[in-house]
């Protein structure tokens, strides 16, 4: 193997590649990408065992072939390249196999792995297919994941369930939830996804997929089947195992009695709630709403530190009411709140409460309470 490839190009596709790669591994192989140049294309593949990626870029292959070497290393090397340089790769069969990696005056020798020892995490059948825009896969994520669950005992809170509903209007559903709070958002139902089964993407492939969408445009292409699911775009394909479980029947926990409406400036609540959590407990995180007619008293009492309080403004004419929450959490639901005004649904103080962005009826919260 022997090929020519811009350094900018082939840096960009290293950092794909190198992020699906453990840092630590029992297996030596699963250190390494596989480099495959054929047909003026060079062909680069990572994986976990649990997520693939492939990436193909242009390049000048000299000559074809294939070989392994450490991604995390290569990635290094060449991205402290000179910029606009470019990077040839030999392999250097002769010598035990070695990967010889230069620009200009500055070589490199990597030691490989034989590349029959490298992983196939054959996709198998993938029958459902749709497309989807980046922009809206983006926002399915950003609403949702920050609610993931990272407690391995349930495993089946892992992921982001994506599901395409049976409702009247059907849409494209994706619910993330760690039982202290739910986070739920709603697309319009792609062509083709409306027998697709419901599915829990993992945490991980999540995270990868998200760093991916930055440089995505257009359309994404899904493949899923009951176990696995491919995005395609870009010359670039992931695919990753599904979590095999169970997403819990989430709409039980949505309440639809809560009947004290609070409607709150976003800006203001969020940075109200950020100032008086300053002197809160680490464990705890508790801040106390009092909620009165056209007003919201935050306060925070931490017997080692101090007490801190403040008023906010509100639309709210119910009766008065205490509760609780954890700070950190309501700061990641009015995080994703993009419309000016912030609309709370109360029952009581040991009840769970909704909360919508006014200016987007696609997403939707749920937070239980603390007792402060």
């Amino acid at each position: 193997m022997k090929i020519n490839v811009e350094r900018g190009a082939f840096l960009k596709a290293l950092s794909h590649a190198q992020s699906v790669v453990e840092r630590r591994n029992t297996i030596p192989i699963l250190s390494n990408v596989m480099i495959e140049a054929a047909k003026g294309q060079l062909k680069l593949t990572a994986t976990d065992l649990d997520i693939e990626i492939i990436e193909s870029l242009p390049a000048d292959v000299l000559r074809n072939g294939s070989a392994t070497a450490p991604a995390h290393m290569l990635y290094d090397i060449v991205r402290k390249m000179p910029d606009g340089s470019q990077v040839q790769a030999e392999l250097l069969t002769s010598e035990g196999g070695r990967l010889a990696i230069s620009a200009g005056s500055v070589r490199f020798e990597l030691a490989c792995l034989p590349r029959e020892d490298f992983p196939q995490m054959t996709a198998g059948a993938l029958p459902h297919r749709f497309r989807i825009a980046a922009d809206d896969l983006k926002r399915l994520i950003d609403k949702t994941r920050f609610a993931i669950s990272t407690e391995e005992t349930r495993f089946y809170l892992n992921g982001i369930f994506v599901h395409a509903t049976k409702d009247k209007q059907p849409v494209l559903r994706a619910v993330a939830t760690d039982g202290h709070r739910l986070a739920r958002y709603e697309l319009d139902l792609p062509d083709g996804a409306a027998d697709i089964p419901g599915v829990i993407i993992p945490r991980k492939t999540v995270g990868e997929l998200r760093r991916l969408l930055d440089d995505a445009e257009g359309a994404i292409e899904v493949s899923l089947s009951d176990t696995k699911i491919q995005f395609g775009f870009n010359g670039l394909e992931l695919t990753s195992k599904l979590i095999d479980g169970t997403f819990p029947d989430y709409q039980r926990v949505i309440p639809a009695a809560n009947d004290k409406s609070l409607m709150l400036d976003s800006g203001d609540f969020s940075n109200a709630v950020d100032r008086v959590s300053t002197i809160s407990a680490d464990k705890t995180r508790a801040v106390k709403l009092h909620i009165a007619e056209d007003k919201v008293t935050l306060s925070v009492v931490n017997p080692e530190s101090g007490t801190a309080t403040e008023e906010v403004g509100a639309t709210y004419t119910a009766s008065a009411i205490e509760i609780g929450f954890n700070a950190r959490y309501l700061l990641d639901i009015t995080g994703q709140v993009e419309g000016k005004e912030i609309h709370f649904l109360l029952s009581d103080a040991g009840s769970p409460t909704v909360i919508e962005d006014k200016d987007d009826k696609r997403a939707l919260y749920v937070l239980m309470p603390m007792r402060v």
